[in-house]
């Protein structure tokens, strides 16, 4: 049985047009987070064949496979919920997600400059990323990070809330070049409601991650 499933969409294929065109999000989530489930699953039983035979030559290139592909899948799965045909805007108290708020303005000293830098940091990733707003446990505090290549740029123990595909299959069919410009629609299309809660239920798990003392 396979340990990862692909999830269904939240809304359907042209709910998030104009920002993103149906046939984007259907071949995005049809077959390219598709794939990241198969390959995902395809390196689990790669890994486990490895085990039972003892051979470890690929060891190497089996774990930087299962962490693209399943980088691939985890973050894919909170893209689909982070946006919203009736999203955007900036997060209020007004709308219920004064506490998020609250941590966007206490982290990056205003909303403003929270959205110049991950605008930046998705629209300048070198190659294929992402950017990312994240949880950070032990500070406490909220950060952007980069994931290039599924591979990381990213620090120890952070929980992603708001993620930006800025791989090419996520933009190119309508955006061509202007990954700018994409980056710049996607804020039409936040789902502040989903980031409240991710930012929520990261917080109740700041214990996990123990500090040696």
């Amino acid at each position: 049985m396979a340990t990862y499933t692909l999830p269904e969409l939240p809304y359907d294929y042209a709910a998030l047009e104009p920002v993103i065109n149906p046939q984007i999000i259907e071949l995005h989530h049809d077959k390219h987070h598709a794939a990241y489930v198969k390959g995902a699953n395809d390196t689990l039983e790669q890994l486990e064949e490895a085990r039972d035979k003892e051979a470890w030559g690929a060891i190497n290139g089996l774990q930087k496979n299962l962490a693209f592909h399943l980088s691939g899948h985890i973050l894919h799965s909170i893209y689909w919920h982070n946006m919203t045909g009736d999203g955007g805007g900036e997060p209020l108290a007004a709308d219920g997600v004064g506490d998020l708020a609250d941590a966007i303005t206490e982290s990056f000293g205003s909303y403003a400059g929270f959205k110049s830098q991950l605008t930046k940091a998705a629209a300048t990733t070198q190659g294929s990323g992402w950017g990312v707003l994240a949880y950070e446990p032990v500070s406490g505090k909220l950060i952007v990070e980069q994931v290039y290549d599924h591979q990381g740029n990213v620090g120890q123990g952070s929980v992603p809330i708001l993620v930006f595909d800025a791989w090419e299959h996520a933009f190119y069919l309508q955006y061509k070049n202007q990954k700018v410009d994409f980056i710049e629609a996607m804020w039409q299309v936040v789902n502040w409601q989903d980031v409240a809660k991710r930012y929520a239920a990261a917080k109740e798990r700041v214990n996990v991650l123990p500090l040696a003392p």
